[in-house]
């Protein structure tokens, strides 16, 4: 039996600290923030329990399923005929399925006919290892032509990645564009997926099992220092003390590592600071009315400062409309200091232009969250320079949301990573379990 310290309670941290649990380690998880959960922790939206960062499910998120069955609330997930819509030229637009296609506005037969066969082509693929060494951008302009990334893509990329937008992976977006395509009941009708209640429902079935197994989940208590005798971890420094450890889990953002681990060589300490992330500023907001029919939305109009907004309410039912608008930027850029009040009212200036009908007087609450380290920059070859989990110090694994690569964000990713970390863990030698 070894002693654990897990550093981060997000979804992998929990996950990390679930499975070590069950091979009968004895863990103790150390969480910076108030609330267990990461992007996934839940807030109160003027009565409404609600994630600050939205989530959804899809299909081939098997590790989530698998999870789930494990904590015994399989029965709590939730699928949902959803859409997708583009607002450009100053219209809403249905997008995402063939029909959708045939009847957008503003591209022609030829281009339609080659973004189709495209997207086909990214669904039904399962390795494209060729990708890896690609651009996004050179990517979608050789399938579709330079006019497709222009009407479709550059807005998106520009305003979520912003100087580095020509320099992302086209591994990165062929694997987000197979895993919503995969998660569909037909050809013609997405589907996604939610836990009832929302993730909450996860984190605390999480947090349950951890405690039931003995293990502990400490709120409140930032790790300060990975301690180590040069070779191997001896345990974390928090301000309330020290916990000795036979083995560690970082699950903290990797540019937060250096300081966190100053033992670390100092050829892996740069690996670490080399990785690039965006941040997000993500205005929710609950509305009186609908803004769109469609989940998902994308927006391509040069003078709107938005990329998407997410209407959750249309994946999970609530009884008035949830709506999300995200500001991707890095946390340099100098609207990032702006207030929340000045984004929550552009934020529904840019509703009412997709939809003439919402208005100040439909917001009922509003809240911003904000995020330094909310997305990844992978740049073509970004596999390379990804440390191994496993790193020179005996007993400690690091892994942040960059290590899900290629796939995006999720928490079917956490649980993976965090299960494959957590039975990398050996059984401590004697000598250092008596210590």
């Amino acid at each position: 039996m070894a002693r654990v310290v897990v550093i981060g309670a997000g979804a992998m941290g929990l996950a990390a600290a679930h499975h070590a649990a069950t091979l009968g380690h004895r863990v103790v998880v150390l969480e910076a923030g108030a609330k267990a959960g990461g992007m996934a922790a839940h807030f109160d939206l003027a009565g409404l329990s609600i994630e600050r960062y939205y989530h959804f499910v899809c299909k081939s998120d098997r590790p989530t399923f698998e999870l789930m069955a494990e904590l015994g609330i399989a029965d709590r997930m939730r699928w949902r005929a959803t859409s997708m819509g583009y607002f450009t030229g100053g219209r809403l637009h249905r997008w995402g399925d063939p029909l959708a296609l045939l009847r957008f506005p503003g591209l022609t037969a030829i281009e339609k006919l080659r973004y189709g066969l495209w997207a086909l082509v990214c669904t039904r693929r399962d390795t494209w290892p060729a990708l890896e060494h690609d651009s996004a951008r050179r990517w979608i302009e050789r399938w579709c032509g330079p006019s497709v990334y222009d009407k479709l893509w550059r807005n998106l990329f520009d305003l979520k990645f912003h100087d580095r937008a020509d320099d992302i992976s086209a591994a990165w977006i062929w694997t987000r564009i197979r895993r919503v395509g995969r998660s569909r009941r037909s050809p013609m009708q997405e589907e996604l997926g939610y836990v009832e209640d929302g993730s909450e429902t996860l984190v605390d079935a999480l947090a349950r099992a951890i405690e039931a197994a003995g293990g502990e989940i400490r709120l409140g208590e930032p790790a300060l220092r990975v301690v180590t005798d040069g070779a191997a971890v001896e345990g974390v420094e928090t301000r309330h003390g020290f916990h000795p450890a036979d083995a560690v889990i970082s699950t903290v953002p990797t540019p937060l590592v250096p300081a966190l681990v100053p033992d670390l060589p100092a050829a892996w300490k740069a690996r670490y600071e080399a990785i690039e992330n965006i941040g997000v500023v993500c205005v929710v907001l609950k509305l009186k009315r609908s803004v769109s029919p469609h989940f998902w939305v994308n927006v391509v109009v040069p003078d709107l400062p938005i990329a998407g907004v997410i209407e959750f309410s249309n994946l999970r039912p609530t009884a008035e409309t949830v709506v999300y608008v995200p500001y991707y930027m890095p946390p340099t850029h100098p609207l990032w200091a702006r207030p929340d009040a000045a984004f929550v009212a552009e934020a529904v200036d840019c509703l009412r232009r997709i939809n003439g009908a919402v208005g100040a007087g439909d917001v009922i609450a509003a809240e911003v969250g904000r995020l330094h380290h909310a997305q990844p920059v992978c740049p073509p070859g970004f596999a390379a320079t990804i440390p191994p989990v496993e790193t020179p110090i005996a007993g400690l694994q690091i892994a942040d949301t960059c290590f899900y690569y290629p796939e995006d964000r999720g928490i079917a990713e956490s649980v993976r990573l965090g299960r494959q970390m957590a039975r990398a863990v050996a059984d401590a030698p004697s000598e250092r379990s008596g210590r």
